[in-house]
């Protein structure tokens, strides 16, 4: 339960002390709240009281008489727009007007209660007022998180992308300059160097587009029963050239077909994903173990490495969009830092679960389950 501050501002005692009394036990909640309100008051009589409360207290919505001993409730809430507090209010005066109706919407004013008035009346107001409030918090959330997740793609976009092209046009200016020598092999380092930032380059723009698809909800899926167990076997194939650089070993179990209903892109990008950071992120000499079944709580795609592990900590923020794990081990690892998280939107796509236990040094174990037909 959330609780709203109430700033009651009326020279009539009886107005302030009926508002309390009615507000006491009431409470708002609608389907799209993630909680219900109930509401704290505060009371005051005059308009300069009102401001002293507002500058050292929070509050959430002031019902505002206007008719004020000393200053007007106008001026208040010409106060509280001019603060750009982030507060709802609503006037209750029996002096009401149009031109005061105007003046006090130019002034922010949400809404009117004439008095007098019931309980019920006053409850229908307080529903449409916090209604309006929660809604109008919300909007500038998620703008600001907005804001914010453009601000961190665009960051990490420029990090990720700066460095392999600063590295691939020093090779070329080497290259250029003839600094290695006249010949051809003399360059065959550089050139494999810089093949393999492109490779890193495409993989994060690759990302980026499944990323974008899947969020957009424009990713066109085609809906097939897909042999799980082949498309594991086919991604421990491809991810086998990374692993022999590496004299990591992959172990597959799975004999049997299983079938699921999906999109075989996706469950491709889960695997391939999956299969990719056990080799990324193993030792030298390492092992990767891959096994597909089906158990009583679904189909089960486990991925087990001997890598380099992670803690707790690290676990928590595995999924999160453009989070890599960074320490002393993985420094000379690259990656965009969404590949996980893709995982786990197309995991909760096909109505999967994603489970994952590691420890520092002793690996990581990541478990996909997804549900029997």
């Amino acid at each position: 339960m959330s609780i709203l501050n109430v700033l009651v501002v009326d020279d009539e005692p009886g107005i302030r002390t009926g508002v309390t009394r009615v507000l006491r036990n009431f409470t708002v909640g609608f389907p799209f709240m993630d909680d219900d309100f109930s509401f704290r008051t505060l009371e005051t009589g005059s308009g300069e009281e009102a401001i002293e409360i507002l500058e050292r207290e929070p509050v959430d919505i002031v019902l505002l008489d206007n008719k004020l001993p000393g200053i007007y409730g106008i001026e208040v809430l010409e106060y509280i727009r001019q603060q750009e507090y982030d507060i709802q209010v609503m006037m209750i005066t029996s002096h009401a007007s149009l031109d005061l109706a105007v003046k006090a919407t130019n002034n922010g004013a949400y809404n009117f209660v004439p008095k007098p008035f019931t309980p019920q009346e006053l409850k229908a107001a307080m529903e449409s007022i916090t209604k309006h409030l929660y809604l109008r918090r919300m909007t500038r959330k998620l703008n600001e998180q907005g804001k914010q997740v453009r601000f961190q793609f665009l960051s990490v976009l420029s990090h990720e992308l700066k460095s392999p092209i600063n590295a691939i046009e020093g090779y070329l200016k080497i290259m250029q300059e003839k600094q290695a020598g006249e010949a051809i092999e003399d360059y065959q380092g550089m050139i494999s160097r810089s093949l393999e930032r492109i490779k890193g380059m495409r993989g994060l723009i690759m990302d980026l587009l499944d990323l974008t698809r899947i969020e957009s909800g424009k990713k066109k899926r085609n809906i097939i029963p897909v042999d799980i167990t082949e498309l594991a076997r086919m991604a421990m194939h491809s991810m086998e050239p990374m692993a022999i650089q590496k004299s990591v070993k992959i172990h597959f179990t799975g004999d049997q077909p299983i079938y699921i209903h999906s999109d075989p892109s996706e469950m491709e990008i889960i695997l391939n994903n999956l299969l990719s950071n056990a080799v990324k992120y193993n030792r030298e000499g390492g092992e990767v173990f891959v096994s597909v079944e089906e158990k009583p709580q679904g189909i089960t795609v486990d991925v087990k490495d001997t890598g380099i592990g992670m803690d707790d900590a690290e676990v928590g923020e595995l999924f999160k969009e453009f989070v890599r794990i960074r320490n002393s081990k993985t420094k000379d690892i690259t990656g965009s830092g969404l590949g996980l998280s893709i995982v786990k939107k197309l995991t909760d796509l096909n109505h999967g679960a994603i489970r994952v236990s590691s420890r520092p040094d002793q690996g990581s174990h990541f478990s996909v389950i997804f549900p029997r037909e």
